[in-house]
């Protein structure tokens, strides 16, 4: 008995680890779009991480400065923003956009990304990775290593900032609206990217430096929050961009696009209007199981959060849903406990996973049960962080 009870939580582990690392399978959407300038484009639901939209989106392609894109998130999470930072000789006079760093000159962190970002600083790109890093061939192996876990699979990096030194330095409008979605789920690039003027440090000089940000988009498109601009004579006119609309996001890359700015407006127009948020989960939602399962009177299963999803009109019967749990007999005494997920798919495509808990309907029992929480929903508090919020 105790054997199965162990396996029956190892399930339950190894399913939320499943989702954790790899949350969702985007299922590629099959509507038109408007017509680009874009040699390759896609546009991708940040949320849900759904691909809504690709031109060419596989094909590899030179990315220019949209490499910062992965230079910071790879920054920020391996870093500290206050750390403080030594300007290093290889980082003076790199060609390209600078924000002018002196060799042996201090910043924090912060501050460099900031100059990245907004000003697409290839020195700061330089002084972020030999920091971060240890070295630049350290920090671009760090960099290919988190392309990998996003799933960036026709990528590779040589360089922190995207000058054209390497024909094995590319990517896809795919991978790169995927980079893009990652990283805007993470609040302190979310709010860096999206930053229109900033002030940083200049050591020896009597005023500090002011960074316009090159992002037009912020100023030109209703919503526009990021994300980065990119051009050299190789690649061409990049822009990677999103915007947040009735607490909706989506994000946009386009890469040799002689017309990026309409190009991503348009793809962002055209994927507010055709693909509406749906909710085809509620929280709290009684579920019957599809499998052969015992539940002792009083008991049920309950969805602990809602799940959200963009569908256009077409699609919204092409959903169904598959219950995996790791029990048998759900008795009061669970009330509380993670015992398994409700699997969710569009087609074969399985979009999204929601924990599913025993709830015991019974006003003696308004409280979960010490030997349901103890365990369950501290291990999800604490590692999920609430990623599946309502």
């Amino acid at each position: 008995m105790k054997v199965r009870k162990l396996l029956s939580g190892v399930l339950v582990v190894f399913l939320f680890i499943q989702v954790l690392l790899f949350p969702t399978t985007d299922a590629r959407a099959a509507a038109s779009a408007p017509g680009l300038s874009a040699e390759s484009a896609a546009l991708i639901d940040v949320a849900s991480g759904r691909i809504l939209y690709a031109k060419n989106g596989t094909k590899k392609m030179r990315i220019a400065s949209l490499t910062k894109t992965m230079t910071a998130i790879v920054a920020i999470e391996s870093g500290k923003l206050n750390e403080v930072v030594t300007v290093p000789q290889e980082a003076v006079g790199v060609e390209g956009s600078s924000i002018y760093l002196k060799k042996n000159e201090k910043l924090t962190l912060e501050e460099l990304l900031y100059g990245l970002m907004l000003r697409s600083g290839n020195d700061a790109a330089v002084t972020i990775a030999t920091h971060v890093g240890g070295s630049l061939p350290g920090f671009v192996y760090m960099m290919n290593e988190k392309a990998a876990l996003i799933g960036m699979n026709h990528t590779n990096f040589t360089n922190p900032h995207g000058l054209d030194d390497s024909n094995m330095h590319y990517s896809t409008a795919e991978d790169m609206v995927k980079l893009s979605a990652y990283a805007l789920r993470n609040p302190v690039f979310r709010q860096i990217v999206s930053t229109k003027v900033k002030d940083i440090s200049w050591e020896g000089e009597q005023w500090d430096r002011r960074l316009l940000n090159k992002n037009k988009m912020l100023h030109l498109y209703n919503g526009a929050d990021g994300v980065k601009t990119g051009y050299t004579k190789l690649a061409k006119r990049c822009l990677a961009s999103s915007a947040t609309r009735d607490g909706r996001q989506l994000a946009t890359i386009t890469l040799n696009a002689s017309d990026d700015w309409s190009d991503s407006a348009k793809l962002m127009d055209w994927g507010f209007a055709n693909f509406p948020m749906k909710e085809i989960v509620s929280q709290k939602e009684n579920v019957k199981p599809d499998t052969p399962i015992t539940l002792e009177a009083g008991t049920q299963l309950v969805t602990m959060n809602a799940f959200r999803y963009p569908l256009q009109q077409s699609e919204a019967d092409e959903v169904h849903k598959r219950i995996v749990l790791g029990e048998s007999i759900i008795n009061g005494k669970m009330n509380g406990k993670l015992v398994g997920f409700m699997q969710i798919y569009l087609k074969e495509n399985m979009i999204g996973q929601v924990p599913l808990l025993v709830n015991v309907d019974s006003p003696a029992s308004t409280q979960p049960q010490a030997s349901g929480r103890t365990f369950w929903h501290h291990f999800w508090e604490i590692v999920a962080g609430g990623m599946w919020s309502a």
